[in-house]
């Protein structure tokens, strides 16, 4: 299992930790953000795996921001893997 560790920018969580075993997401937690989504979001992510989150995420607008948390998560996702290709 690995661990990663994302800082989002443009949304008000601060910090985005994964835990990651193959392919499958097994644990997610914000620092920050609004309590009720970001819990709703990890409890959903859990069990799923990195292609299908980042498909379901990717582009997720908050009001008038560009991203939102769901935006960030797949943005991280996309970096895991791209750096886990490098390992």
């Amino acid at each position: 299992m690995k661990h990663y560790t994302y800082t989002p920018s443009g949304v008000c969580a601060r910090r985005i930790d994964m835990d990651i075993e193959g392919n499958v997401i097994r644990k997610v937690t914000f620092t920050g953000g609004c309590s009720g989504n970001t819990q709703g979001l990890s409890a959903l992510l859990v069990g799923m795996t990195i292609d299908e989150a980042i498909t379901r995420l990717a582009g997720i607008r908050c009001g008038f921001k560009a991203t939102s948390c769901p935006d960030q998560v797949a943005k991280a996702l996309v970096k895991f893997k791209a750096e886990s290709v490098s390992d």
